[in-house]
């Protein structure tokens, strides 16, 4: 640092200043030293910053599973925002393991990261506990509790199922499965439960046969899809918690040759990219990545001080209607009396 104020012609802590993005260096000036540091090759020492100042510059995002194309378009928008601010991303999986989690937070710990925005949905109240005690806030998904240093960014499933059910309602539709997430989780108990009451506020009766756990994954889908198909008296709509068990529940109805949606209406959730690409293109909840990226972040930046208790923040989904709903067929005539 010394080297590139020399020959900037300026203080090392004018040097300091603009490595750090601050305001209070004139644009020329911090120009001029940028160009420098650009000449020099030059890269700052993160450790040290991190030992002089406390804080490292980075945060961590740990995920459930990679290989949900939801995660890494949050993730996408996460970081864009973080480059924006001259500040960096660590990130982990825990595959829904936690073994893996408790993995996840000790490199987040090692690394001195400045918050951890946790969006895997095991519930690890421990792991929480070491990270706030080491000084660095959480921010959950959909945990719907808040405590000192940690806050949550939760989907608002309540409105969202209402809107999706009512869509169904309007369809004609009165008979509506569901097929959810891991059973167990926080997040898989607050989507069930929502769809649950949302079937109730239309004034629906609730099936449990056509309540159906699945694993956030195709392969769940296609499981729990061939389940409600067996019921005696089978549904003429799907819902189900994300959107990869939907495309799976679509690739069962094509294989039992159920037309959807002549036959079955489905309905799924996040509104990644292959719904528009699917055949019929899939109609889905859709969660807004985006704002859910500053909201964390907001989340984060807010929860510095880990001794007050976080704060609880909420996202509402919208409903995007593409052509794998329409109208409820008419029951066969040996059905109209049941």
């Amino acid at each position: 640092m010394r080297t590139i104020a020399e020959l900037a012609g300026v203080s090392s802590a004018t040097v300091s200043r603009v490595i750090n993005g601050s305001a209070a260096v004139r644009e020329a000036t911090a120009e001029r030293v940028r160009q420098v540091i650009r000449e020099q090759r030059f890269f700052p020492n993160t450790s040290a910053i991190t030992l002089k100042y406390g804080r490292s510059g980075t945060y961590g995002v740990i995920l459930p599973d990679i290989t949900n194309p939801f995660f890494p378009d949050f993730v996408r928008n996460f970081e864009a925002v973080l480059l924006e601010r001259n500040l960096e991303l660590l990130l982990a999986t825990t595959d829904f393991r936690t073994a893996r989690i408790q993995q996840s937070i000790r490199r987040m710990l090692v690394r001195r990261v400045d918050g951890v925005a946790f969006l895997s949905s095991e519930e690890e109240r421990e792991s929480f506990a070491a990270l706030v005690h080491n000084r660095v806030p959480v921010v959950t998904a959909d945990m719907r509790k808040i405590a000192p240093g940690v806050s949550d960014v939760a989907v608002d499933f309540e409105k969202g199922m209402t809107v999706a059910v009512r869509h169904l309602y309007e369809l004609g539709h009165r008979e509506i499965a569901f097929v959810g997430g891991n059973s167990g989780l926080k997040t898989s108990d607050v989507r069930r439960s929502s769809f649950v009451e949302a079937l109730r506020g239309a004034g629906l009766k609730v099936r449990e046969e056509l309540l159906v756990a699945g694993d956030y994954r195709i392969d769940g889908g296609v499981a729990a899809a061939a389940s409600i198909l067996e019921v005696k008296r089978r549904p003429t709509a799907i819902m189900t918690a994300n959107d990869l068990t939907a495309i799976g529940v679509l690739r069962e109805l094509h294989r039992q040759g159920v037309r959807v949606p002549e036959q079955m209406s489905l309905i799924g959730c996040d509104d990644i990219e292959f719904c528009d690409i699917v055949s019929p293109p899939l109609t889905t909840l859709r969660i807004p990545r985006p704002e859910l990226a500053q909201l964390y972040i907001k989340a984060l930046e807010a929860g510095r001080d880990v001794s007050r208790t976080g704060k609880q923040y909420w996202l509402e989904p919208t409903l995007v209607v593409r052509s794998s709903t329409g109208r409820a067929p008419k029951p066969a005539r040996g059905d109209r009396k049941k």
